[in-house]
């Protein structure tokens, strides 16, 4: 019987998209199981190796909500190092903003989504009152990126 070392802590690199309208952007508000603190983060998720950033958006939001997308621009890259769900992270996450294909996705107030294990999660246009009222928004650093870029308030 063989055993295996425990994995090695590692870095992360991911793609996140903010789709920013009046004011407000997308985001998944979730729960670290650990702490119970609410975190309010763009929809996106890891780079694979050989993908550009800009594709790992395209491809993670059609995996998640279905839509296609387009205009992805880069707005910045940012270094978190975080605690979640009691284990320490560290990733490197480029920020991209792009728009929906299907302009009427501005309208609603939600949109329903499917996490890649299937479990399904509902992202929410927030703004800036919004993360003191509801909870962080993570990575550390995007809330002042997009203040500097005048995408939020």
């Amino acid at each position: 019987m063989t055993t295996q070392p425990p994995l090695a802590p590692r870095i992360r690199f991911l793609a996140l998209c903010v789709f920013h309208h009046q004011g407000k952007i997308l985001v998944n508000v979730f729960e670290d199981p650990a702490s119970g603190q609410t975190l309010c983060r763009p929809l996106g998720g890891g780079i694979e190796f050989g993908e550009l950033g800009r594709d790992a958006i395209a491809r993670e939001v059609h995996e998640e909500l279905g839509q296609p997308i387009s205009d992805v621009r880069l707005l910045g890259t940012l270094e978190s190092l975080f605690t979640y769900a009691g284990k320490p992270g560290h990733e490197i996450v480029q920020v991209y903003d792009a728009r929906f294909d299907d302009a009427s996705l501005y309208q609603q107030d939600w949109l329903d989504g499917h996490e890649s294990d299937g479990s399904p999660f509902r992202a929410r246009w927030c703004d800036n009152a919004d993360f003191s009222r509801i909870g962080p928004l993570v990575p550390q650093g995007l809330q002042a990126l997009l203040r500097d870029l005048a995408l939020i308030g």
